[in-house]
């Protein structure tokens, strides 16, 4: 039975692993409860192949048995949430992620990376390609999320250079579904839960911004099969939906879905916000076989229902 370790495994995507690699093996989850939640895996709760540590990864582990394979998600991907201690952020990034190469080092494990698109900044190139380096303030309000991930990808292929460590590095795009937070402050979360409780959908900016929206099913199909890839396959590699969707789109679509009366209210655009972020996803297409498979709107009413049950809970 293989063993699976996931740091930030209480949080969104990490929740969604643990309910996924259960049926694989055992899984470890480790999380600090910055932003993940204990009731995001009450299901895996008296599965005798779960087990939970409460633990900061910027603090070494001791785990005293056998992994195979190390899944990175332990850092805050939402916006707010990255920037409220940038400096734990960067730590989680760089210093956590060291922390998780060692243990994979020492258990001659597969470890896999969640880096971001956010690597890319403000992208001149569209769509982007793994090929492009990105166009990244390095002093902004961002650049801890931003440069923290960019290091991590420099710190993962150092450690298999010269350790000669098992890597695989996935860049997520913008991903949605049941089990984000309420206040994730990340624009699809946002719009649902402002129009489920009939408050004004903020659109920062113009709305022309553009984003490629993947539903958190077809994810953890792209990780998984990263994961279990190839061994001389490291990455990087985009993983992402396909299509392409303005801010404004997505705000009357959500409107549509969930038949509110809220209005639309525009307010100014953060520093640094990317004017476009589409993902090229041919290698992970020829390499992974990856094919997201969930529309838009279906993916938003399976958002909508979890967040209409989470709200009348």
């Amino acid at each position: 039975m293989k063993t699976f370790l996931i740091s930030g495994g209480a949080g969104f995507l990490g929740s969604h692993l643990c309910k996924t690699l259960i049926k694989e093996g055992k899984v470890i989850a480790v999380d600090n409860f910055y932003t993940g939640h204990m009731s995001n895996l009450s299901s895996l709760a008296n599965n005798p192949n779960f087990k939970f540590i409460n633990a900061d990864i910027n603090q070494p582990l001791s785990i005293n048995e056998k992994i195979d394979y190390v899944l990175n998600f332990a850092c805050p991907a939402s916006p707010p949430k990255y920037q409220k201690d940038p400096v734990f952020t960067l730590n989680t990034c760089y210093k956590g992620l060291a922390n998780m190469l060692d243990l994979a080092r020492i258990n001659d494990a597969v470890i896999l990376q969640a880096s971001t698109s956010e690597i890319y900044g403000d992208p001149s190139q569209h769509p982007q390609k793994e090929s492009y380096w990105g166009n990244v303030n390095p002093c902004g309000i961002r650049s801890c999320y931003d440069e923290g991930k960019r290091v991590g990808e420099t710190l993962m292929f150092a450690y298999a250079q010269k350790y000669k460590v098992k890597i695989k590095v996935i860049r997520i795009f913008n991903t949605y579904g049941p089990y984000m937070d309420n206040d994730d402050g990340r624009v699809v979360s946002n719009f649902v839960v402002q129009a489920l409780s009939e408050q004004p959908l903020t659109i920062y900016g113009n709305g022309e911004q553009t984003r490629s929206f993947c539903y958190v099913d077809d994810l953890i199909v792209g990780i998984v099969s990263m994961l279990f890839s190839e061994k001389s396959f490291q990455g990087p590699v985009n993983i992402g939906a396909s299509f392409e969707f303005s801010i404004k789109e997505l705000a009357n679509i959500v409107l549509a879905l969930t038949k509110s009366k809220s209005t639309i209210i525009n307010k100014a655009l953060p520093s640094d916000d990317p004017d476009r972020r589409h993902a090229d996803i041919s290698l992970a297409r020829q390499k992974l076989g990856f094919n997201p498979q969930t529309t838009l709107e279906e993916g938003l009413k399976k958002t909508i229902e979890y967040f209409s049950n989470k709200i009348n809970r």
